[in-house]
């Protein structure tokens, strides 16, 4: 059966922007790249976020949906950390523009938000101990 999420994917528009916001900025690091096999182009570069977590990049973006609260589909990638103050005083320091500062959500975690280079939203979360996601559900 299922064990969990294995990686999220982006086509990205450009792969050195996409690469220094996930591997310099975030600390992703980038694993391998493979190559198309009938051509030899790059195709997809795989950043480890975590043991059994990756990101996929691909190249050849070349248009980009305009997504809001009313699309379906794709909202955003979540990132769980030990301190919202920390990443977000950390993004900054990096160039990063937040897009929401840190507070506190309906479900008690607190959270920050920002943008990756091709406009994909990012959520910075860190739990806070009675959140919903933390009870045991049966």
């Amino acid at each position: 059966m299922i064990k969990g999420i294995g990686h999220n994917a982006y086509t990205v528009k450009d792969m050195e922007k996409s690469l220094h916001f996930y591997s310099d900025v975030l600390g992703f690091k980038k694993l391998f790249e493979l190559k198309k096999p009938a051509t030899g182009e790059p195709w997809i570069v795989y950043l480890k976020v975590r043991e059994g977590q990756f990101i996929e990049l691909f190249y050849g973006g070349e248009k980009r949906v305009e997504a809001d609260s009313a699309t379906i589909g794709y909202a955003h990638l979540c990132l769980e950390v030990d301190d919202i103050h920390e990443i977000a005083n950390y993004l900054k320091s990096k160039g990063v523009t937040l897009d929401v500062e840190p507070k506190q959500g309906l479900d008690l975690n607190y959270q920050c938000w920002a943008k990756d280079p091709d406009g994909n939203r990012i959520e910075f979360m860190q739990l806070h101990p009675d959140c919903p996601q933390l009870k045991v559900y049966e």
